[in-house]
């Protein structure tokens, strides 16, 4: 069975979206308060000066309510690699693809702004095994983990998708 999103519009976020995407990120229950003060950080990098460090994507839905949220950048100091810095959904719209339409848009962004790999950081605990369990089925792998990195029996688990194969990985022709 495929899930197909309902009517989205898919778009830069405006300022005026930032109290929408606080009320995003605590309705999923997961983040802590810090956690938040980083994603509305995030959110105002990218806002404020687009591409500059951050990018954003919006998922509106066909009344222009903004109901998830992506940002991501390059990653400072590497060739090519970008990090997905937040992505949230309104719970009410879970599972209806929305998440999936993010991530394949930031993807096809990170591609055509000559990305290769993509780099997405997230936690070990139990609640957070829906999250782990999205990323897995978007073709994701689990490439490191560091344990106790958020807190005490909370470990970072890194997740690597290549978006653009190496040279020593593509057909020689």
């Amino acid at each position: 069975m495929s899930v197909v999103a309902p009517p989205l519009t898919l778009r830069p976020p405006r300022p005026s979206d930032r109290g929408r995407v606080a009320e995003i990120v605590r309705a999923t229950g997961v983040f802590r308060p810090s956690e938040l003060d980083i994603a509305l950080e995030v959110f105002d990098g990218a806002v404020q000066q687009p591409g500059a460090d951050y990018h954003a994507l919006g998922a509106y839905d066909d009344g222009g309510w903004l109901i998830g949220f992506a940002c991501y950048g390059p990653t400072p100091g590497t060739a090519a690699t970008w990090d997905l810095y937040w992505i949230a959904v309104d719970p009410g719209t879970h599972r209806r693809g929305v998440g999936r339409a993010l991530m394949a848009a930031c993807e096809q962004a990170i591609v055509a702004a000559g990305g290769r790999l993509v780099v997405v950081e997230t936690s070990s605990r139990p609640d957070y095994g829906p999250t782990r369990a999205f990323y897995q089925a978007l073709a994701y792998g689990a490439t490191a983990r560091i344990p106790d990195f958020y807190a005490p029996d909370d470990a970072l688990v890194v997740y690597t998708k290549r978006l653009v194969p190496s040279r020593r990985e593509r057909p020689h022709g």
